[in-house]
């Protein structure tokens, strides 16, 4: 599921030439040009948006004013094509004007002096330090598909955090140092902002949202989900309909102060003396409401910050699809089944994956949560399919991101009962998630108790992610050693 609201990676095509007139139009033009319009036919194919220029860069004024027509269109990557000898200097000074993750290509043309020409080019970029990945081969080969495709999902998921702001609603929960972070190296390592709000501006807020809304929702909410357990004491409709007001109230302070994506404390506060947020943390990361489409807000829960920057990192890299955010509660070692639940609140796109709300709302029980403010918590299994888990953490303050390919699987009647009855009236949302991982590996080197997830692989484009942010990967897959 890619959501409406993100688009594909923009990626600067710049092909460089010979700068000596007489070697151009007397060789390398006439090789180049036909080679340079089959980079641009072919790139526009991909899932990326082409920025591209009619002329081939082969001085110095043209390069400069290429850059600068690139960057003014916003370009996330730089594609840096060498079909056949070009003079080098002149593709460093686009290089490091551009300021860009690089690629790096030349084809296997024996006739065209390419090799020459990349390794002019790139031999410069590394002895100056400028990181950049090269590339030998010819359009259509797999290793767009295996190589450049998440290079370039990794290069457009770094420009586009630079600059969001992050919500803290509240302060450390329950006492989980790992969702503390230094918002001053979020800064320098992220270029993301951290706005700091009481948790009770939800409260406040909530009292003022306009019935209609609390209404329109309260009745979609009757016909879209499968049950609401409503009972006379913890599951009341006041208290739903407060949770609804909390919602929305969150949804409003996320636009009035331009907050991306968000971390909300909830317990103790706001789950023991007004209503637990599990009603927000199952909508606010999904691409709708009863308010209709909507762009997905990565939402963690107990104030965990590396937690949704983990969530908004993979919603960016997968496209801007719909992220969980669990507990990592329990491991089936013969199996290798991770059970991942949340104390009361799942994005509810898992529940069916499905961009239909019907389709997943109707496999979602709303029962009375057990925190002492009462309220709803949703309760549903994760449908299968393929999913990649992530978490950034830190050790001696340095972020290494562990990620952890796997498939969403149904439980069979006698693991389920069994999952039941040794859980017992605990019963939450969980996802549970086949692993080809060491599991004492895992125990060993995981560094939080939360972790996040989005549908699909996205293992390559994570690593080349964390190499541009100088994020330590940890892959723990032997599939993806």
């Amino acid at each position: 599921m890619t959501d409406q609201f993100s688009s594909g990676p923009k990626v600067a095509l710049m092909t460089f030439g010979d700068e000596r007139d007489y070697m151009w139009e007397g060789y390398f033009g006439p090789l180049t040009q036909p080679r340079h319009a089959e980079a641009v036919e072919y790139l526009r194919t991909l899932p990326i948006e082409v920025i591209a220029f009619d002329e081939v860069a082969r001085s110095r004024d043209l390069v400069d004013q290429q850059v600068k027509d690139l960057q003014a269109a916003g370009a996330e990557a730089l594609f840096v094509h060498l079909p056949c000898w070009a003079t080098p200097n002149i593709v460093v000074r686009a290089v490091q004007a551009a300021s860009l993750p690089t690629v790096t290509m030349t084809g296997k043309s024996a006739a065209t002096h390419g090799m020459v020409g990349l390794f002019g080019a790139a031999g410069t970029l590394s002895q100056i330090g400028i990181e950049h990945i090269r590339v030998r081969d010819d359009f259509g080969a797999p290793v767009f598909e295996q190589k450049l495709l998440p290079f370039f999902r990794a290069a457009a998921t770094k420009a586009r955090l630079r600059g969001r702001v992050m919500g803290l609603f509240g302060g450390r929960s329950l006492g989980i140092d790992t969702g503390t972070f230094d918002p001053m190296q979020w800064r320098a390592q992220f270029g993301i902002d951290v706005d700091h709000v009481d948790q009770l501006e939800i409260v406040r807020r909530a009292e003022l949202v306009e019935p209609e809304r609390v209404d329109r929702t309260m009745e979609w909410m009757s016909d879209q989900f499968a049950s609401i357990a409503y009972n006379d004491d913890k599951l009341t409709e006041d208290k739903l309909r407060f949770q609804v007001r909390c919602y929305l109230a969150n949804k409003d302070i996320n636009e009035e102060k331009g907050l991306d994506f968000i971390s909300v404390k909830c317990m103790t506060e706001l789950s023991d003396h007004y209503v637990p947020q599990c009603l927000s943390a199952a909508l606010m990361p999904g691409p709708y409401d009863a308010e209709g489409s909507k762009q997905p807000c990565s939402m963690s829960c107990e104030a965990d910050g590396d937690g949704a920057l983990s969530m908004e990192i993979l919603k960016e890299i997968s496209g801007g699809c719909s992220t969980l955010f669990a507990d990592v509660s329990h491991m089936d070692d013969e199996k290798k089944i991770l059970y991942l639940p949340n104390c009361g609140g799942m994005c509810s796109w898992f529940a069916g994956r499905s961009d239909e709300a019907a389709e997943n709302l109707k496999n979602i029980e709303l029962r009375p949560s057990v925190r002492p403010g009462g309220g709803a918590i949703t309760y549903f299994t994760a449908a299968p399919g393929p999913v990649t888990l992530a978490r950034l953490y830190r050790v001696s303050g340095n972020y290494r991101m562990a990620i952890v390919p796997g498939d969403v699987v149904d439980l069979d009647a006698e693991d389920r009962a069994a999952f039941i009855e040794a859980r017992g009236k605990h019963q939450l949302p969980t996802a549970f998630v086949r692993v080809d991982v060491d599991l004492d590996r895992f125990v060993d080197e995981f560094g939080s108790n939360h972790i996040s997830g989005v549908a699909g692989t996205w293992v390559r484009e994570l690593v080349a992610l964390c190499e541009m942010l100088s994020i330590e990967p940890v892959v723990m897959d032997k599939n993806f050693q």
